[in-house]
Parts: C-alpha cells; sequence; structure tokens
C-alpha cells in the first residue's frame, strides 16, 4: 500500500505548522534574506559592486553539507533509539505481567474460608505487582522529562501504598524516610512554595491545612481542586492546564468529542495525598519568545540593564532546586527494587520454579538496561564546541553567500539565499529538535501513548482468567484438524474410543495415530495450493 504523503494528507492546522521548524528559523532566514537584498541593491543601483570570488563557495558548500547530512543522521539515530528503547519496556513489561499473573500461583490455604482469604490476598498481590511494572514506564517517562519525585496524577496513585520510612513498626521520624519521598519531598516543597504564593492558594491553605488532596484529573477546567470539608476550593494553575485545555475544544452544540472527555488518569485509583499532584502531561507555557526568537536578545538587555527582581519566594525555590540535585531520587530504579524483592520473596516460598524465576529476573534486568540507555542518551548530547562550531560556520558561509553568486544570478540573489538558508538552517534546526526526543515538542516521541499503551496491555494480560484448558478445547466450535476434516473436536471425542479415524473413505489407515499423520499432511497440502497466489 502506498503511504501518505504527511505534507498533503489531511488539512493543515496550527499544530502541524508548529510541527515544521519554518518558526524556528524564519528569524534567520529573513535576516540572510535582507543581507542578500541590501548586496543586491548596492550593487545594482550604486557604483560599488559588492562582489567577492567564488572560488571556495563550491569547496565549503560541500564540507557544510557533508557535515550538516552528519549531525541530521547522529541526531536521527538517537530519536530512533530512544524508540527501540520504548519498544523494550513494552515488551520486558507484557512478559514480566504474563509470568506473574499465569505462572505464580495463588496463595491456597487449607480449607473453606481460610483457602478463599488466601486464594484472594494473592490475587491482590500479584495486580498490585503488575501495577508497579505499569508505573515503571510511567517513571521512566518522567524521569526522562527531568520532572523528580513521585507526585504525578498518573504516577502517585500506582506507587502510593509502597513503604515511606525505614522502620515501618517503630516510631519513625524525617530522618527515617526513605529515598523514594524524600527527594520528592525537598521538591514539592519548592514547587509548592512558589505556586502557592498568591492570595487565592493562600486562602485555600488556611481552610485545608493538612487535609489530602483527591487524585481526580480534571480535563474540562484547567484547575486544581481541594476538598475542604465537602467543599472545593479552585485555585488557577497555568503551567499545569496548558495540555488540559487543549483538549476542550467543542465539537458541536452538545456533543462533546474524544479531546473533550480523554481522562486517562480517571481509570487509575482514587487514592488521597498529603500533596498537590501535579498533571500526567506538563509541557512548558507558549510564549512569544518561542515565535519571535529575536525578542529574547532584547529580554536579556532589559534583565541585565533592570536587574532581576529578587523574589525571596523564588530565591528559596531555586535553592532547593539546587540541592535536589545532589539527593534526587531514583524512581524507576526504585520501582525495580520493589520488583526484585518481590521475585525474592517469591523464591524463597517455593512459588516461582528456578525457570520462571531466571526470565522474571531476565526482563526486570532489560528493565534497567532500556531506562539506562534511555538515560544515555537524554544526557549525552552532542558537544557544544561541535554545535557551536557548526552554527557559527554555517552563518558565515550564508552571510558571503549573496557576495559570491550576485555576479551570475543578479537579483536572483535574493530568492537563491532565501532558499539556501531555509534548507541548511531547517536540516540544522531539525537534527538539535529530534536530538532529546524525550520533551514535550510534537516531534519529540509520544511517550505518554507508549504509556497509555503499556496500561492498556498489562489490564489485558490481567484480564485473563487463566482456565483449564479442558474447559475451551472440547467443544463444538473447535475444529482442530480443518480443512482435510472438519469435524468439531467434541465429534471427535464422541465415541469414547480415543481412537481417530479419517473421515474420507479413500484414506486407508488404522485408526489412531497414523490416521492423525496423514490428516494433517493432506491438511497441509490442501492449505499450500490454496494459499498460493501462482
Amino acid at each position: 500500500m502506498v503511504a501518505h504523503n504527511p505534507l498533503f494528507h489531511g488539512r493543515w492546522t496550527a499544530k502541524k505548522f508548529n510541527a515544521t521548524v519554518i518558526n524556528d528559523i524564519w528569524p534567520e532566514v529573513f535576516f540572510f534574506t535582507l543581507v542578500a537584498t541590501m548586496v543586491s541593491l548596492v550593487s545594482k543601483l550604486t557604483p560599488h559592486k559588492l562582489i567577492i570570488s567564488n572560488q571556495l563557495l563550491t569547496v565549503l558548500g560541500t564540507v557544510l553539507g557533508l557535515v550538516i547530512s552528519f549531525r541530521t543522521s547522529s541526531a536521527y539515530e538517537r530519536y530512533q533509539d530512544g524508540r527501540k528503547m520504548w519498544t523494550n519496556i513494552t515488551i520486558a513489561s507484557r512478559n514480566l505481567a504474563q509470568m506473574v499473573w499465569v505462572h505464580v500461583p495463588n496463595q491456597k490455604g487449607s480449607d473453606g474460608a481460610t483457602k478463599d482469604i488466601k486464594t484472594l490476598q494473592g490475587v491482590i498481590e500479584k495486580k498490585t505487582m503488575i501495577n508497579l511494572i505499569q508505573a515503571f514506564s510511567v517513571s521512566v517517562k518522567h524521569f526522562l522529562r527531568g520532572e523528580p519525585g513521585v507526585y504525578y496524577q498518573d504516577l502517585y496513585p500506582l506507587i502510593c501504598f509502597l513503604p515511606r520510612y525505614a522502620n515501618i513498626r517503630e516510631a519513625h521520624t524525617e530522618e527515617d524516610l526513605l529515598p523514594l519521598w524524600h527527594a520528592a519531598n525537598e521538591y514539592e516543597d519548592a514547587h509548592a512554595h512558589h505556586r502557592h504564593s498568591t492570595n487565592v492558594r493562600s486562602a485555600a491553605d488556611e481552610l485545608v491545612g493538612h487535609r489530602p488532596q483527591r487524585t481526580t484529573s480534571l480535563p474540562e477546567h484547567s484547575r486544581e481542586k481541594t476538598v475542604v470539608d465537602e467543599k472545593t476550593v479552585v485555585a488557577d494553575n497555568k503551567s499545569e492546564t496548558s495540555w488540559f485545555r487543549s483538549l476542550t475544544k467543542s465539537n458541536g452544540a452538545g456533543r462533546r468529542s474524544r479531546r473533550e472527555t480523554f481522562d486517562p488518569e480517571r481509570v487509575l485509583p482514587d487514592v488521597s495525598s498529603e500533596r498537590p499532584l501535579k498533571p500526567a502531561r506538563n509541557p512548558p507555557a507558549t510564549s512569544l519568545y518561542d515565535y519571535i526568537p529575536l525578542l529574547r536578545f532584547f529580554k536579556w538587555i532589559g534583565r541585565t540593564i533592570v536587574g532581576r527582581a529578587k523574589d525571596p519566594l523564588k530565591v528559596e525555590a531555586r535553592r532547593k532546586r539546587k540541592n535536589l540535585d545532589a539527593v534526587e531520587s531514583n524512581v524507576p530504579l526504585e520501582i525495580c527494587l520493589v520488583l526484585s524483592s518481590y521475585t525474592a520473596h517469591l523464591m524463597q516460598r517455593g512459588l516461582l520454579q528456578p525457570a520462571l524465576a531466571t526470565g522474571v529476573t531476565n526482563n526486570i534486568t532489560m528493565l534497567q538496561d532500556t531506562f539506562s540507555n534511555l538515560d544515555r542518551i537524554r544526557n549525552t548530547p552532542l558537544p557544544f564546541a561541535y554545535q557551536a562550531h557548526l552554527r557559527l560556520s554555517l552563518w558565515l558561509y550564508l552571510l558571503f553567500l549573496p557576495f559570491q553568486i550576485y555576479a551570475a544570478f543578479g537579483y536572483y540573489t535574493i530568492p537563491g539565499t532565501a532558499f539556501a538558508s531555509f534548507l541548511l538552517l531547517g536540516f540544522l534546526e531539525i537534527g538539535q529538535e529530534i536530538e532529546n526526543p524525550f520533551n514535550y515538542d510534537l516531534n519529540d516521541l509520544d511517550l505518554d501513548a507508549f504509556c497509555l499503551a503499556i496500561q492498556r496491555e498489562l489490564h489485558e494480560i490481567t484480564a485473563y482468567t487463566n482456565p483449564d484448558p479442558s474447559a475451551y478445547v472440547f467443544n463444538a466450535w473447535n475444529q482442530p484438524f480443518a480443512p482435510y476434516d472438519r469435524r468439531s473436536a467434541a465429534d471427535l471425542i464422541k465415541d469414547g474410543s480415543g481412537k481417530y479415524t479419517s473421515p474420507h473413505e479413500h484414506i486407508v489407515a488404522e485408526p489412531g495415530m497414523a490416521s492423525i499423520r496423514r490428516t494433517l499432511v493432506n491438511s497441509w497440502r490442501e492449505v499450500d495450493k490454496t494459499t498460493r497466489q501462482h
């Protein structure tokens, strides 16, 4: 089937336009076009000819083309590696969940009510561990996006039951807080201190005190709700709501589209949190500086001349974020430790055979290896010296390009320079954009979709009832020897003799395995002849 051309498939929207690099490179293209216009007008309307030799044009152009090609290829290779790593996470999560759900037996007591209680406990235990497998991919997503901690609407409900203190049954203090929660607390203190500085939030805090927040997502309005004595205090939170606002668009009067009702966190456990939960997807807000990068220069000048206002709340938040770098918890590693501990617990109780224990351990190791490779891709950009030298070389090449081609092209120098700058700068910008494919750019990998796909597969696995094969094999719908023998499994065993006899009279064979083998050979011959096109 012929693939669709993405440029002409569907209608053009603002989202599709933003997915291109036009809005990133147009200031540079405009600048070099102005230079070409100046060179053309001065050379045409004045006696001064702004022309230089073009001896190095071909050589430098070829070298720059090769270097830019290498830059784009290396970035695309990182993009593909990131996608492969997420495929590995999906495979390992699926395999691990299948082994836990199918091969780990339910806990069984001796008789009566004890047996039922143990069975229920075993099913709850296995389903909880599969929820942790789902939490692993979600934690990897937040880790790659530079979002530390565990207080997210799609992560916290899956791991909130894990131990928080080193001494569970003894009197514990903040010094006993485990790394998984310690780092999250430091980040949340700084984050909440800055966010709750408004008058509305201050009033809400006075009412709330230490009451927990519910984990329910709010896709219809980008708001954060806090339950206070059966009343709801609503506070605007623009930094956490840009994604949900993009989902709430009308689809006709009286109708709600899929985007309006899309709320994947709604299917997660509804538990209480002692801290505000950030949304599962929190892209940075788009500003005018993203569409006109030149304005950033004037913003920097304004800050340098006027000076930055030292807000004590912001200073404290920055200080705590710096401290966070030294004690940041590795949430995916913590989850793998819990899964490994569960595997060891099963082996000690004799509930997991050694061969299956090896498979479970290998899949947990695969999750850890994949996470390490993703972290390597994220934290190993191309050296700054290489990127800076390549961009400066390209700028100089495009700056002197009009002076070298005016003698041959005249006024066509202007569109020629514009096209050359658009082409070369575009490839350079594409390489830079996909170098780290784990952020919120439109061309980045859709990590949220990957996590939701894993979630759906894990729930499909736990929906499997693991029945006895005899309950579904020997019925009237199963024709095991088709197409040569279309009798059902129930008909084959109806006589009770246990001897198979071919239904075709011209087949002369002793009832039993000899007749079965001949039927299978004839089935192969009929299938092979029927399914070949030529």
